[in-house]
């Protein structure tokens, strides 16, 4: 591995007609925990800070060379052809690929402490014809990695999903014993590891209304996911549940926990992101890197106007910093 003098984190910028390269924009004017490499086409956030009235320098990133505020350091990936604010190109798909897949390079051979995501928009991907569903899965098959944990974090919770990106009728039947209980150990591990919760206290959520009503509207509780708590409470695990979702988000309950752990996508992400949208992160667990991302979409039509908010961006750039300090005090 390389020891880089000072830690830094890697910023993919995203789709590059939607508002990522705005942000990375931004980025240059804020203070920020760490040193920062963004990897984009340096024209391509060249043309967008003069589009949004930016005076931006941009430098050529070098390991161990800092720049001033004001500065950007860049990593340079080439566009495939020019982006318009706005308006997709499933020409540049490739181009996003590559900007994710140069973050994982660095931050496996140690030139990077961390990679931080910016937005992409997986219809036009898909589009280019690249199978993609999301950041979680595409990284999880460049690391060599069998299972990640996806979790959504803001100030009030922390929201770990058992499944991501699934059909809602695909999920009873990927929620088996051994993979609920894989998703458990990696969410326990990583809290502690990364977040500095030696013991978490994690809440989980039954699959059906009201839990299964004792078995009544549906037999996933009984069969699969209390079988699989009562294990792992077997090894000192802090598990509470499985609890009915339509009352596990208050803040009694909250307050008492560290982590909610989700059975699907809808079930815990639409109450995370009304407490929170535009300010709060997302985190792949499991993987050998650190990564975060933000919160929200492409929002093509806010790019180049410049109402695109950082703060998400920014809260998940400070969480990096904040989980590869907690890393290298765990000296993992």
């Amino acid at each position: 591995m390389i020891a880089a003098q000072t830690p830094v984190l890697a910023i993919t910028a995203g789709e590059p007609a939607g508002i990522g390269p705005d942000l990375c924009v931004r980025l240059a004017s804020e203070s920020l925990p760490l040193p920062i490499a963004i990897i984009a086409d340096r024209d391509l956030i060249r043309s967008r800070a003069e589009r949004l009235g930016v005076d931006l320098r941009i430098a050529d990133y070098q390991p161990g060379i800092s720049v001033p505020r004001g500065t950007l350091a860049v990593v340079h990936q080439p566009l495939a052809c020019p982006a318009v604010p706005g308006r997709l190109d499933s020409a540049n798909s490739r181009y996003v690929l590559g900007t994710l897949k140069r973050a994982v390079e660095g931050c496996r051979s140690g030139e990077f402490a961390a990679m931080v995501t910016g937005p992409v928009h997986k219809g036009i991907i898909n589009d280019a014809g690249i199978p993609f569903s999301g950041h979680t899965e595409f990284l999880a098959a460049e690391t060599g990695t069998s299972r990640v944990v996806m979790m959504l974090v803001c100030e009030a919770m922390k929201v770990a999903l058992a499944t991501t990106h699934l059909a809602l009728k695909d999920v009873p039947a990927a929620i088996t014993r051994p993979s609920l209980e894989q998703t458990l150990r990696i969410l326990h591990r990583e809290l502690a590891r990364l977040f500095d919760l030696p013991r978490p206290r994690i809440l989980v959520a039954g699959l059906n209304p009201h839990s299964g009503e004792s078995g009544h509207l549906g037999r996933e509780e009984i069969e699969v996911i209390q079988p699989t708590l009562e294990k792992l409470r077997g090894e000192g695990f802090l598990l509470e549940g499985p609890l009915p979702a339509d009352t596990l988000f208050t803040p009694a309950r909250l307050g008492k926990a560290d982590c909610v752990l989700a059975m699907y996508h809808d079930q815990g992400l639409p109450v995370l992101k009304y407490a929170s949208f535009g300010h709060g992160i997302n985190v792949t667990l499991g993987l050998p890197i650190i990564r975060t991302s933000v919160d929200h979409g492409t929002a093509l039509d806010l790019a180049g106007t410049g109402e695109a908010d950082a703060g998400s961006l920014v809260a998940a750039i400070e969480t990096a910093a904040a989980m590869a300090r907690s890393r290298a005090r765990a000296g993992s």
